[in-house]
């Protein structure tokens, strides 16, 4: 086992699938089952351990190579520096076209976290920024991450940690920096929407949540009809023998309880659904079948 800085431990998500891969394990379960992509496994490394005398390794740099397209990293007692680099087997997709987002665990500290390239940092995360809601991303080809334990005697329950994802750079442009975050989608954009997010649901919206602090509505969704899902963020309930689940979108877009079905679409982002488009299913119904009839739908989808 290589020597370590403190406890160093991290948790890996197997998503490296392609796109076409996960198209492949998608068509599996078109027409049966539950419609949902299996989380993926997890894998629990530890590397080494020096205690809690930190004076002889507080200059300590230890080099990690991640190849998950997305998992969390957790530092125990962080001396010194861990270089992270992450090198996906992504054969799809070019770097150039890779985005890298990390957030902060809610209760992380302990250290500062730099990009790193050629020897120059960048600050990425203050020590002790606790916003629960922040997602810092940047650029594949930005550089690695460099993680910077704070220069402090009292290391006895710090911990140091974070989620991270790999993404194409559209994909986090729609969640974080939208300009129109709230409007409406148009056909093509449903059309699509059914095509390529991590979760497509019929259902209907039974409470809303709002919190301010965050900027956020938490949605409860009754899911009459499960068409794909990924990470299974939504679950079947036995006692009442129906799916549920919760979907999160902006404060801002005022969404309200109400009668009536929608077609719920969007991305799983750290393990949570985020909203995209969501028609009323009866004007998705409308949508459909108008492309079907014309032989423009980018996909098929059971209606029913």
């Amino acid at each position: 086992m290589p020597s370590g800085i403190g406890w160093f431990s991290f948790k890996i998500f197997f998503s490296e699938l392609s796109k076409e891969m996960e198209r492949a394990v998608a068509a599996e379960y078109d027409g049966g089952g539950d419609g949902s992509l299996e989380e993926p496994q997890m894998l629990w490394m530890v590397v080494g351990r020096r205690g809690l005398t930190h004076e002889a390794h507080k200059k300590d740099v230890e080099q990690v190579y991640l190849r998950c397209s997305e998992g969390s990293i957790e530092w125990m007692y962080p001396i010194g520096a861990l270089i992270i680099n992450l090198q996906p087997n992504i054969v799809s997709l070019s770097n150039k076209h890779l985005t890298v987002c990390i957030k902060p665990f809610k209760n992380s500290m302990g250290a500062n976290i730099y990009l790193e390239k050629t020897g120059e940092l960048k600050l990425l995360v203050r020590d002790g920024d606790h916003n629960p809601r922040k997602v810092y991303c940047f650029n594949f080809d930005q550089g690695a991450l460099f993680v910077e334990a704070t220069l402090k005697q009292d290391i006895s329950r710090k911990i140091t940690g974070f989620q991270y994802e790999l993404t194409n750079k559209r994909e986090v442009s729609d969640l974080y920096t939208a300009s129109v975050p709230c409007r409406p989608c148009s056909d093509t954009e449903v059309l699509l929407a059914v095509c390529t997010s991590d979760f497509v649901v019929r259902g209907s919206i039974q409470n809303v949540t709002n919190e301010p602090e965050q900027q956020e509505s938490i949605i409860d969704i009754h899911v009459s009809k499960l068409y794909r899902q990924k990470n299974k963020v939504f679950q079947l309930v036995e006692s009442s023998e129906s799916w549920q689940g919760q979907i999160k979108t902006l404060l801002e877009c005022g969404v309200k309880p109400g009668n009536g079905d929608f077609l719920f679409t969007g991305r799983i982002h750290f393990g949570e659904a985020r909203l995209s488009c969501a028609p009323r299913f009866k004007d998705f119904l409308r949508m459909y079948k108008d492309a079907e009839n014309k032989g423009l739908n980018p996909c098929e989808i059971g209606t029913v």
